[in-house]
């Protein structure tokens, strides 16, 4: 039985926030946290000045493209509750989502309980003597019942807290500032020191490094719950990261010129002495501790708000038992959070969780891998939908997913083995459970079975709006004369949707003889001398008109059906007749209708300007943007620039519709420039389009379907329209998205 995909809609929180408490505070503190306090001088006193810092950039490095990636991520769509779970199954499916998104969920469950124990740990010296010995596990379990009590209770006050310790850690840096520099002074160690306590090495010291660097994505787990998640988690999330790295550099050169502390000092490890901070700030352990242990804090409410989220998340798409999605009247994921803390306090019976913390870094790890190739893919891929207002290269997110491969082999390769096999396993048993139907038959032969499993999934998604592409057929009598047709239908969809062209002869096949191998060749090398590829066709019609609406129904295969039918312009208003009749046909099979008038039909156009004429009453004027905005990706077009424009009856309505197209250009992520032209009375429309676009270079009109037996009229008036016009592109939109842009 497929598993659902619609998830339920939860109860809409009262309470939403911004950048910085939503998605800065829990991002920076949690960079900001216990790794800082207790492993800094280890890794200086190993690794010398040069290689520390080299450390801070490769490993700042990866977190901040896959930030970058995530951020393109959450720039292009509505991010709902689950944050990461959210982006890679809206990205990458479900199946891979719920892969990801349940070790993700048990991650923050156990690392609820790691920072439970290190809380537990940094204020047991605080313990009285007279107690008796410091019990860690009651004062961790404790830890968890309180920071899952206020979790639960709400976010807002969660987040608020955070506040104060941003302060407290604050003070801390200050306190390490002010102690190095009223104290003695001398150079850095320059070169690495591994006999003193890492014997393994550079890349030894570089694993233990980086879990500090992690846990900035402790904002993009309160997705749900932010006011605009697409302006927040982009902004919030390079930030903190960028905050951290400066931060990192900063303490080390000053630890590093300290002469309070020599390199041996530095290097050596005792759980049971006082961090080495303490040795150097101003008022030793007195601002030290409460930073120390105000960051832990933080980075446990982290853990406590976005693990019942993930599981908020889960179980509205159906991956979880349903009822852990339910919110109380606050917002909260009340029952998801008790059941994250409810692992996390049975968790303190395993004791020492320094092997579990290995793990919960790498299965961390493997979430920045599929973040980042989820970047990686949706770029290569390139639907007209992804239109992130963050930019990034593909290379560039592919490079942050090797990175963390390879910090993952570093950290630990049988746990890295293991994580990727236990994601494997649940992805397995998910695309089971999803897509039973969907298995060829395993007596095909290799290639046989691929092809009829992307067919079927095309089959299967390919009607989603997401999803759409312009597959174009385009009909010619003469294809080398049309050239230039064809060449506008490859940049419509940049080579990655489907271009059929297609040679209609008017005979009969049962009497007729005709080359129709020899002129399918004959287009093969017409279209191959000018760089073009397409499929090309020839058929034979008994008459135009209901031959070309047969091809236009039965031309395509399982997903891959055309869904736009272009022509080029005909000569006289008979032929517009013809095409304005086939318009209406087109239009109840739901296919778009494209009718193009080049100017130089046989080159290529000038590509400085494209204007596109919106009236915002129909739906053709969604079709006319995604057609701009994709000839605009093509190499040949890269500078021409999207004129967005609407003409209005009286100044009085200017500002109005100035204000509509800017928030319309705005939403769709289409770069685009607005004009509202106020008609003249001395101008009919068509007039004003004409004084307007004379130095576009190519202008994108709607058609309007005539009733039947109104052919002739309007197509004189389409004739009057073009004529004196540059190229023109009009467009009937029939596709699933119309009045819906996508």
């Amino acid at each position: 039985m497929a598993t659902g995909t619609h998830p339920a809609q939860p109860t809409v929180p009262t309470m939403k926030f911004g950048t910085f408490l939503g998605v800065y505070t829990p991002s920076a503190l949690t960079i900001l946290g216990v790794m800082m306090y207790l492993r800094f001088g280890w890794v200086l006193g190993n690794n010398g000045l040069p290689l520390t810092l080299l450390t801070v950039v490769l490993a700042s490095g990866i977190t901040f493209v896959t930030g970058l990636s995530a951020s393109a991520i959450s720039t292009n769509m509505k991010v709902g509750v689950g944050g990461e779970y959210f982006m890679v199954s809206r990205s990458l499916g479900l199946e891979l989502g719920g892969a990801i998104g349940i070790p993700l969920f048990m991650c923050r469950a156990l690392s609820l309980t790691l920072y439970a124990f290190g809380l537990a740990e940094c204020i047991a010296p605080l313990w009285p003597s007279g107690w008796g010995e410091v019990p860690i596990q009651g004062l961790a379990a404790g830890i968890i019942v309180l920071t899952t009590l206020i979790a639960g209770r709400s976010a807002n006050l969660a987040l608020r807290l955070q506040i104060p310790i941003m302060i407290l850690v604050g003070l801390s840096l200050l306190a390490l500032l002010v102690g190095v520099l009223s104290g003695p002074l001398h150079a850095p160690e320059m070169t690495p020191h591994y006999e003193r306590s890492a014997p393994a090495g550079f890349w030894f010291v570089f694993a233990v490094f980086f879990p500090a660097v992690t846990g900035f994505t402790a904002g993009i787990g309160m997705s749900g719950d932010l006011k605009d998640p697409q302006h927040s988690i982009p902004r919030g999330t390079i930030l903190a990261v960028m905050t951290g790295a400066i931060i990192y550099i900063s303490i080390l050169v000053l630890m590093s010129v300290t002469g309070k502390v020599d390199g041996d000092e530095l290097a050596t490890l005792n759980p049971g002495a006082p961090p080495i901070w303490t040795q150097i700030a101003l008022l030793g352990a007195v601002l030290i501790y409460p930073g120390m242990a105000g960051a832990i804090l933080s980075s446990a409410f982290g853990s406590a708000l976005g693990g019942p989220r993930v599981l908020q998340a889960l179980a509205s798409d159906r991956l979880a038992p349903k009822f852990l999605a339910r919110t109380s009247k606050t917002g909260q994921p009340t029952i998801a959070t008790w059941v994250t803390g409810s692992i996390a306090l049975a968790a303190v019976a395993l004791g020492d969780l320094n092997a579990v913390g290995r793990w919960v870094t790498v299965f961390f790890l493997t979430l920045y891998v599929t973040i980042n190739l989820a970047a990686t893919l949706e770029k290569l891929v390139g639907d007209p939908s992804y239109r992130p207002t963050i930019n990034v290269p593909w290379y560039v997110s592919l490079s942050g997913s090797l990175g963390a491969v390879a910090v993952m082999f570093l950290l630990n390769p049988w746990a890295c083995v293991a994580a990727i096999g236990i994601e494997f396993s649940i992805y397995t048993f998910l695309r089971r459970r999803a897509i039973q139907s969907t298995w060829g038959d395993v007596r095909a032969g290799m290639w046989a079975a691929a092809a009829r499993y992307v067919l079927l999934k095309l089959r299967e998604y390919g009607g989603e709006a997401r999803n759409w592409r312009p597959n174009i057929l385009v009909f010619t009598a003469n294809p080398a004369n049309r050239i230039g047709l064809v060449r506008l239908a490859s940049w419509f969809n940049q080579e990655r949707g489907v271009v059929t062209v297609c040679q209609t002869m008017q005979g009969d096949l049962a009497h007729d003889e005709f080359d129709l191998e020899g002129a399918r060749q004959e287009m093969d090398n017409t279209l191959a001398d000018d760089g073009l590829l397409a499929f090309c066709e020839v058929h034979v019609v008994p008459e135009f008109e209901s031959g070309i609406i047969g091809i236009a129904q039965a031309n395509g295969f399982a997903g891959l059906q055309s869904n736009t039918v272009m022509f080029g312009w005909s000569g006289g208003n008979r032929g517009l007749e013809m095409l304005l009749r086939t318009t209406r046909a087109m239009a109840r099979i739901d296919r778009n209708m494209l009718l193009v008038r080049l100017k130089h039909d046989t080159g290529p156009l000038v590509h400085k300007r494209i204007d596109v004429w919106w009236r915002g009453k129909k739906n053709n004027g969604d079709l006319m943007l995604l057609l701009a905005y994709l000839l605009q990706l093509n190499t040949a077009w890269r500078h021409a620039h999207i004129h967005l424009r609407t003409i209005v009856m009286d100044e009085g309505q200017r500002d109005e519709m100035k204000a509509a197209l800017d928030k319309l250009v705005a939403d769709t992520r289409i770069p685009a420039g607005t004009h509202v032209i106020v008609k003249k009375p001395d101008l009919s429309v068509p007039e004003t389009i004409h004084v307007e676009s004379q130095a576009a270079d190519i202008v994108f009109l709607g058609i309007a379907v005539p009733q039947e037996g109104e052919e002739a009229a309007a197509a004189e008036q389409l004739a009057k329209l073009v004529e004196g016009l540059p190229a023109t592109v009009l467009v009937h939109n029939a596709s699933p998205f119309a009045g819906k842009l996508i």
